[in-house]
């Protein structure tokens, strides 16, 4: 079992670390990260300036570029072949709902899920209004679910072009209560701007906003996590709206003034 592992945090965040410690237990497992933190970065590959590959020590390698850069160099020139899994995380702080549009974390395993290579992100729900420090958030949880999920997986098989996104309450393992295979809810944020001048006097702007809890809804990722649950999303690259297509199918859209 190859197995390579990614995230955004950086490849010197705790959370990678920790993946690493779990899944060696399993198989040869081969860390490409990036250099820099590059969370909410999306996804995007890096093809207007070049990118540096650095070893790190022993297994962990870090790149100049973008989580999904990472996985790309990762399985095509430090492996020289497809892994047979991909884990991309453990990300400080969960990614459900609308997230995981933004998410590096995510944007790496739909990488190694277009080039055709099982994957799952994992994050861990961090409370960032009273964050605890680094050394207490429990990533070792969130590792040991990630594993007995990979594992699970590998016997059962991914379908074809699916990936899966797992989130962990930040809670001893023997607190959280299961994992529950849920679909993707929906996250409120402030989107509040903060502006501020800089020393010669021109604005400058901080975007993101706080967040503001989530639509309550029975059977998504961020009701399961609220009731101290993994949540577990099965997510397509496919995201077509197929009730609403076949809706504009029925009405028989067609461009006026076409060709006659």
């Amino acid at each position: 079992m190859r197995i390579l592992l990614s995230n955004d945090d950086g490849v010197h965040a705790p959370g990678l670390r920790a993946l690493y410690d779990a899944f060696s237990r399993w198989g040869k497992v081969v860390v490409v990260a990036p250099l820099e933190e590059r969370s909410t970065t999306g996804h995007s590959l890096t093809l207007h300036k070049p990118l540096r590959m650095i070893p790190i020590s022993p297994d962990f390698y870090g790149v100049s570029g973008s989580p999904a850069d990472c996985v790309y160099l990762g399985s095509r020139k430090v492996l020289g072949g497809l892994p047979d899994l991909v884990v991309s995380g453990i990300n400080r702080g969960a990614n459900m709902g609308q997230d995981v549009y933004y998410s590096g974390t995510v944007s790496a395993a739909r990488e190694a899920c277009i080039l055709g290579v099982p994957a799952m992100a994992v994050s861990l729900d961090v409370n960032f209004k009273n964050t605890p420090p680094e050394n207490r958030l429990h990533y070792a949880t969130a590792a040991k679910v990630a594993l007995q999920v990979a594992k699970r997986i590998s016997s059962l098989g991914l379908p074809k072009h699916t990936l899966l996104n797992l989130n962990v309450p930040d809670l001893p393992l023997k607190s959280v209560r299961g994992i529950h295979c849920a679909r993707q809810g929906f996250r409120y944020y402030s989107g509040g701007i903060l502006q501020r001048k800089d020393h010669r006097g021109k604005d400058y702007y901080w975007v993101g906003g706080s967040y503001r809890g989530y639509r309550r809804e029975r059977g998504s990722d961020c009701d399961a996590l609220g009731h101290r649950y993994a949540a577990l999303t099965p997510l397509r690259l496919d995201s077509t709206d197929y009730d609403f297509l076949a809706e504009l199918e029925s009405h028989s859209l067609s461009l006026s003034g076409g060709a006659k």
